[in-house]
This record gives structure tokens, sequence and C-alpha cells, in this order.
């Protein structure tokens, strides 16, 4: 798998080979552990002849992911200065062993330090089906990812052409369902706290890298590394 990337807190836009550190992943775990407390129920075996557990479902769980792969030589493009909007642009093929350096480096700091610590991770997978629940196609108006979007004459420049194509697109892994609110699958979800993605630099992950692990090895140009990610808001 070659489409997984770390993006830094100063990526912003729509490029990924900017502000990103591309993976080289042979394996990504995803998991999902639901926090329920349950309950068992004294004496309720007396008189039905089996005992009851209640449990209450409060809507909490942990989210994560866990890499591993190798890392090869790369080509990386940063930016800097200005704050939110940079001045200068460099663009540099750094080695496995500096690559595996600079994600120790970004793990080992804060949220404060934008252009070191990682708040996202983009894993690309393939989709037949869009955020509106239509296969995938194109719209004759740029900028309009979805057939719903696509046909809607209330924005501007009125309503366009949806082609259907029966060709999968990549799209970042999300734990978001598809449809707005109280739609689709979010019926019964007044607020989604993430929309489902359409385009492949649609919004990943965001979290924070719990642990990173690499091994230099001898005779070896590539470097071999594990990542586990908690999907999580970060503050800061």
């Amino acid at each position: 798998m070659t489409y997984v990337y770390l993006k830094t807190q100063s990526y912003t836009g729509t490029n990924l080979s900017q502000n990103t550190i591309p993976l080289n992943v042979v394996s990504a775990g995803i998991s999902v552990s639901k926090t329920i407390p349950a309950f068992p129920i004294p004496l309720s075996g007396v008189a039905t002849g089996e005992s009851i557990t209640t449990a209450f479902d409060l809507g909490m769980a942990t989210k994560s992911v866990n890499l591993s792969g190798f890392i090869l030589d790369a080509e990386i493009t940063k930016t800097f200065g200005g704050g939110d909007n940079p001045t200068t642009t460099e663009t540099h093929t750094f080695t496995a062993q500096e690559i595996a350096q600079m994600i120790a480096s970004g793990v080992d700091s804060t949220g404060f330090a934008k252009k070191q610590a990682f708040s996202e991770l983009v894993v690309l997978i393939p989709s037949n089906v869009r955020s509106d629940y239509e296969t995938n196609g194109t719209c004759s108006i740029s900028g309009r990812f979805n057939k719903t979007d696509c046909l809607d004459s209330s924005l501007a420049g009125g309503a366009g052409t949806w082609t259907p194509s029966a060709e999968s697109i990549l799209v970042p892994l999300t734990f978001g369902s598809r449809g707005d609110r109280n739609e689709k699958d979010n019926e019964g979800v007044p607020l989604p706290l993430t929309d489902f993605p359409d385009t492949s630099t649609d919004v990943g992950l965001t979290g924070f890298i719990r642990s990173f692990s690499f091994n230099l090895e001898a005779e070896s140009t590539d470097v071999s590394f594990s990542l586990d990610f908690e999907v999580a808001t970060v503050i800061p």
C-alpha cells in the first residue's frame, strides 16, 4: 500500500505532496473498541430462569489504526514562514533513515510545533459509492463531487449533468457515514461529526501517534517501522 500519508499540523489545501510524509505500508490494522457499562441484575434469574445483564450505550468508543511497513528514500516538500500563509517552499530528497528520524521527532513534539507534529493520518481506500449513496461519476460543473450536488439548481452555476462511471475512486478511510444529517445512514443523527469523503484530498483520520518504532539494520537501504495512531480531537 503506497496510498498512506502522515500530515503535519501545518498542512493546508489539497496538495498531498506538501507538508506530508508518504509511507509504504504492508499491513494496516483498524480497531474499534466500544465502551459500554454493563451491570448484571441481581435475582433476575429467580423468576425468569435466566440471568439478565443491562447495558448502557453511551456512545463511547476508542478508535485506532496500527501500521507496519517500510520507509524508502523519498522527496518531501515543506512550507515555512508566514504562519498560516507560508512564504518559502523547500523540496529535498531525504534518506529513509532521515524520514524515520523526522517522524520520531514529530511524535516527540507537541501540537504547538506545527511543522513537526502530526495531526492526521490518510489511508486511501477504493470506493464505488459517493457520500449521497449514488454510484461514482463525474459532474459537468467542476467542484461538485456527488450526484446530489451536481444536480442542485440552487447552487451557483445551476444544475449540472452527472455522468455515471463504473470505476472506483480513492477516498480516505473514515469513521463517518454517508448522508446529510438525519438522512441515509445518518438517519437519527442530527449533528454528524464527519462527512463521508468524495475525493482523495478530503480529511482523513485526525488524532495523534501513540507510538512509533523503527529498526536501523545493516546492509538495508529501507527502514522497517510500526506505528500506532489513535483517533481523537487533540488540544492544542
